[in-house]
């Protein structure tokens, strides 16, 4: 059995990671009050509005508000990454187009792998319509859990026989071609750890199957969920293959800008007819692209690089700096409404926040009304 391999300092020793200065202490500590009191403004104040009233008359343009509101406030995580910590986020690989509607699958190497999607989706246009297939246990964080049920993350047990049937109706909901949506998967299923690594190889010795060092197997069935519903409707798959020098961060660790010095994204476009249809075969598939990324991160470890590096540019610096100060100036106005202006506006906050604290935990997502009309008639016609 091979060794399993941490993709970290240990291995690659070219840059050293930044020390937790006071400074970047107190401007982690600020951001991080930033980033909450924007989340939680913007979803008590928008969310009756793109996510309840709008969705009453129209998924499509309910989804579309909420991508682009979504899409504003999310943007800061990429400035704070790139502009403000000094992180370098290298892209490889295939240029892939702007504004696809795509599935992705990507290697889970740390809680946060997550985040750096983020930035991708930024330089395509699409960074409001991301979503993920997450763990249910996020849903119970304070403020970024309404966030994760406003627009429509899939939660999930990690058990295929509870999962099943959530997944599949959520996913038949997204099937129209119109709605944006990045759907991304992580079908490792769990970070990895070197524990991990160890009993999924021992899992797949005793079953014959290949034995990675740097990626777990995959868990097949919700890939294959994903691309029996949705393949009609997307554009294509993007398998990402994420590295870090020089260790692997935590979420502190990016809020306070002291991990990684680097990420590296290897992207590769695939399209939906590369990928077969029959569950047994789209396994196969899976497994063998895992197979790939193993090897891919294997020769990260021995270059410190991907190959065909530099697909993408630049952020544009201006363009942060001018949606961070429309963010900031949206809940300074909604702040000063809340503590300075009529009561109403307190009313509305309580009851958005009673709402979201209650449609959350229970999945609620509101009807159109035309929708809840035909169901009453063809309820009544079939009785």
């Amino acid at each position: 059995m091979e060794a399993c391999q941490t993709l970290n300092s240990d291995t690659i020793n070219e840059l050293k990671h930044y020390r937790l200065t006071p400074l970047r202490l107190l401007r982690g500590l600020a951001c991080l009050v930033v980033y909450l009191s924007t989340a939680f403004m913007f979803l008590v104040y928008f969310s009756p509005v793109a996510a309840v009233f709008f969705r009453l008359f129209s998924v499509h343009y309910s989804r579309k508000a909420s991508s682009f509101l979504f899409g504003l406030w999310l943007a800061l995580w990429p400035f704070l990454f790139e502009k403000i910590n000094g992180t370098k986020v290298i892209f490889s690989g295939e240029t892939v187009p702007a504004k696809e509607r795509v599935l992705i699958i990507a290697n889970h190497r740390t809680e946060v792998d997550w985040m750096y999607i983020w930035d991708l989706a930024l330089r395509k246009g699409c960074l409001g319509c991301i979503k993920y297939v997450f763990k249910s246990s996020l849903l119970k964080l304070p403020v970024f859990g309404w966030g994760f049920h406003v627009f429509e993350f899939i939660s999930v047990e990690r058990k295929w026989e509870v999962d099943e049937t959530i997944m599949r109706k959520m996913l038949s909901t997204f099937t129209n071609p119109l709605d944006p949506l990045w759907l991304a998967v992580f079908p490792e299923g769990t970070d990895f750890t070197e524990q991990k690594c160890v009993k999924s190889q021992q899992f797949a010795a005793e079953n014959g199957l290949p034995i990675l060092k740097n990626v777990l197997l995959p868990k097949t069935r919700g890939f294959h969920a994903c691309v029996e519903i949705l393949r009609g409707s997307l554009d294509a798959v993007y398998d990402l293959t994420i590295a870090y020098k020089n260790r692997c961060p935590t979420f502190m660790d990016n809020v306070f800008g002291v991990e990684p010095a680097e990420v590296h994204i290897h992207v590769r476009r695939i399209s939906l007819d590369d990928i077969p249809v029959s569950e047994s075969e789209c396994s196969t598939w899976l497994l063998n692209r895992f197979h790939l990324k193993d090897q891919l991160l294997s020769d990260f470890v021995s270059q410190g690089h991907f190959p065909n590096e530099g697909t993408e540019g630049d952020l544009s610096t201006f363009k942060c700096l001018v949606n961070c100060l429309l963010v900031l100036a949206i809940t300074c106005l909604f702040a000063y409404l809340a503590f300075f202006s009529s009561v109403w506006f307190k009313v509305y906050i309580f009851l958005s926040s009673v709402y979201l604290s209650f449609a959350t935990p229970f999945g609620f997502h509101p009807t159109p009304i035309l929708e809840y009309v035909k169901s009453l008639v063809s309820g009544k016609k079939s009785s």
